[in-house]
C-alpha cells in the first residue's frame, strides 16, 4: 500500500494506528523522488539519508516533505538552482524549516526553481528544465516548480514554496493542486534567500486546502530575525475550517473574466473563462453572493510592468553580494575586481543578468524617479483598489492564468501583451501583501487549471475556509497527476 499520495491525516492516523512507520514513508517518498526525477528532473538534490522521527500528537511528524532550494538548510545543499551557489552549503536554517523540524516533518529532497526565484517557467534552474508531471511537453510554470510537480505526483503530501508574484499560485494551477501565500510576514522569511523583499512570501503547496492549513500553522510565528514578521499566535488555520460561507461576498472583475476583453482568444483561453464562470455558480449554490466588479483598464495593465521594475530594483541590491568572494566557487582573475565580474557575467544565466540590468538601469539617479518611484506609486493605487474591494466584499476571485500548462517548445520568459495582465494578476496579492490561495477548478484540454481566491490582510482564516468549502463542493482536492497520453 502507497501513503505518500494521501492526505496528512490519513498519513499521520496511519502512523499513529502503526500501519506504518516514519521509516518506511521515507523510503516510499525517496523511491517516488528518484523516479520522478527521471521523468521531470523535480530536485536539486535528493537525501537518501534522510532519518525517521517520532511520531507525537503533531499531525506533521513522521511524515516527508519536500524543501524547495531557496531555502537554507544546515548542512544540506542549497543552490538557489543557480550555478552561482552550486556547491554552496549553510550553516544555519531558515526559521520555517526549523519550525517543520520542530513538529517532526522530514524533509526527502530539494526542489527545483526558476535561478533564484526570478521566473515564471520552472525553466531556468541550474540543473535544466521541470516538466509537467500531467504532460511533460509542458512546464509547471514557476518558480517553485519542482515543488509543484513533486506534490502533483504523489511523492508527498506537501512542499515549501516561495512567492514574489504568484512562484506558489500558479505552479500550482498548472500542476492541479493547491497554493497557498499567507499575509506577509506571517511565515518568517529568515534563511529564504532574497528576491525581493517588499515583494517575497513563504508558503506551501499541498493537495487540499486542509493540509495547506495545517502546514502553515507549523510554519508560522513571528522571528526576532525577521522584523517584519508579526504574531499570528491567535490565529489557528486548520482549526477555524468549518465550511460556513453562506452570506459571504465575493467580487471578480469583469475585465480579467470576459470573454470579450481578450481579441483572438484561444479555444483554450475561451474554455478556461467559461470553466471560472461554473465555478462562481457553485460559490452561489454555497450561498455566496457573488458580484461583478470594473476596475480601471489603464490601472490593471500597469501591473506587469510595475512589478518588473520594484522586483528587479530590489533583486539587483538584494543579489550585490553574490560576488565568489564571500560566497560560491570563486572566480579566475588577475584582481578581485575581475574574479567578481568574472563571477557573476559567468555564473548567472541571461534572464537574471537582464532583470540586474532593468534594475541598475530604474535605480540610477536620473532614471529613479520616472521608473522606480513612479511604480512605487501605481503600486500603491493597486493596493489602495483592492483595500476598496475587501471593505465590501470577503474576497476576490479569479481565474489564474491564461488557462493550462503552456507548451515547453518554443517557450519564453515573455507573455504575450494581449492576455499579459490575466497571466500577471495575482502580483497584486504580492503588492498588498494579501493572503491567496490557488485550488484546482476543472480541466481544460485534460490538464487542470485553476482558481484563485484573495483576501484583505491578517483575514487568513477567512481566505482559507471560503477555499475549503469550494474545493468541497468542487471535487478536485487530494488529486494526483495523471499523465495525458
Amino acid at each position: 500500500m502507497t501513503y505518500m499520495d494521501k492526505s496528512i491525516k490519513e498519513i499521520h492516523e496511519a502512523l499513529v494506528n502503526k500501519k506504518v512507520t516514519s521509516k518506511e514513508l521515507i523510503a516510499e517518498s525517496l523511491q517516488k523522488s528518484h523516479e520522478l526525477q527521471d521523468k521531470c528532473n523535480a530536485f536539486v538534490s535528493i537525501l537518501d539519508d534522510a532519518k525517521e522521527t517520532e511520531v507525537t500528537d503533531n499531525f506533521l511528524s513522521g511524515i516527508p516533505y519536500g524543501c524547495k532550494d531557496n531555502y537554507s538548510t544546515k548542512g544540506v545543499l542549497s543552490t538557489g538552482s543557480s550555478n552561482t551557489l552550486k556547491d554552496y552549503v549553510p550553516f544555519f536554517t531558515a526559521t520555517a524549516i526549523k519550525n517543520l523540524e520542530k513538529a517532526g516533518a522530514v524533509m526527502v529532497n530539494k526542489t527545483v526553481l526558476d535561478e533564484f526565484g526570478m521566473g515564471g517557467t520552472g525553466t531556468t534552474g541550474h540543473t535544466g528544465i521541470v516538466k509537467n508531471p500531467w504532460d511533460q511537453t509542458r512546464m509547471c510554470a514557476g518558480s517553485s516548480a519542482g515543488s509543484a510537480a513533486a506534490v502533483a505526483a504523489g511523492v508527498y503530501p506537501y512542499a515549501t514554496g516561495s512567492d514574489t508574484g504568484d512562484s506558489i499560485r500558479k505552479p500550482a494551477a498548472y500542476c492541479g493542486i493547491v497554493g497557498y501565500k499567507p499575509t506577509y510576514g506571517m511565515i518568517s522569511r529568515y534563511g529564504l534567500f532574497p528576491f525581493a523583499s517588499s515583494l517575497d512570501h513563504c508558503g506551501v503547496l499541498t493537495r487540499s486546502v486542509e493540509d495547506a492549513a495545517l502546514v502553515v500553522d507549523n510554519m508560522k510565528g513571528i522571528d526576532k530575525n525577521d522584523m517584519t514578521s508579526w504574531d499570528s499566535s491567535h490565529i489557528h488555520l486548520y482549526e477555524s475550517l468549518n465550511k460556513e460561507v453562506k452570506g459571504k461576498k465575493l467580487c471578480y472583475i469583469k475585465e480579467l473574466c470576459n470573454k470579450e476583453m481578450f481579441e483572438d482568444a484561444s479555444d483554450e483561453l475561451k474554455e478556461h473563462l467559461d470553466n471560472f464562470k461554473k465555478t462562481i455558480e457553485k460559490c452561489k449554490e454555497l450561498g455566496m453572493e457573488v458580484e461583478e466588479v470594473s476596475v480601471d483598464q489603464t490601472l490593471l495593465h500597469a501591473s506587469p510592468s510595475v512589478y518588473v521594475v520594484i522586483s528587479c530594483a530590489e533583486a539587483t541590491s538584494n543579489m550585490s553580494n553574490l560576488t565568489g568572494i564571500i560566497f560560491g566557487p570563486r572566480a579566475e582573475g588577475k584582481n578581485y575586481i575581475e574574479m567578481m565580474k568574472n563571477y557573476r557575467t559567468k555564473g548567472f544565466s541571461p534572464l537574471i543578468k537582464r532583470r540586474f540590468v532593468i534594475g541598475s538601469y530604474v535605480l540610477q539617479a536620473q532614471n529613479k524617479d520616472r521608473y522606480f518611484h513612479n511604480a512605487q506609486r501605481v503600486r500603491r493605487l493597486l493596493v489602495d483598489t483592492w483595500n476598496k474591494l475587501f471593505e465590501k466584499y470577503d474576497a476576490v476571485i479569479l481565474p489564474v492564468g491564461t488557462g493550462p500548462a503552456k507548451k515547453l517548445e518554443g517557450s519564453k520568459d515573455i507573455l504575450d501583451r494581449k492576455t499579459q495582465v490575466l497571466d500577471e494578476h495575482l502580483q497584486i496579492g504580492n503588492y498588498g501583501g494579501f493572503p491567496s490561495i490557488t485550488i484546482p477548478n476543472g480541466f481544460v484540454s485534460n490538464l487542470p487549471v485553476g482558481v484563485n481566491i484573495t483576501g484583505k490582510c491578517y483575514d487568513d482564516c477567512n481566505v482559507l475556509n471560503i477555499a475549503y468549502a469550494l474545493e468541497d463542493a468542487m471535487g478536485y482536492k487530494n488529486q494526483i497527476a495523471k499523465e495525458v497520453k
